[in-house]
């Protein structure tokens, strides 16, 4: 699922703006820079906490 919300809230943010994505699925760790290497949008961090997994993506063109 946090694939598909990326999906859904990247055409609603600005060019530059930042998406938090919170996961517990350690899949997040290969998926979200997957999804955006195909989409052309930019993977800023990855930060796993004791329960969650906190990933930042930027928006790019």
């Amino acid at each position: 699922m946090p694939v598909i919300r990326l999906g859904e809230m990247i055409d609603k943010v600005e060019i530059g703006d930042t998406i938090e994505i919170l996961a517990t699925d350690p899949g997040v760790h290969h998926d979200i820079p997957a999804w955006c290497k195909v989409h052309g949008h930019k993977v800023i961090e990855i930060q796993e906490n004791s329960d969650e997994i906190v990933i930042l993506v930027e928006k790019i063109g």
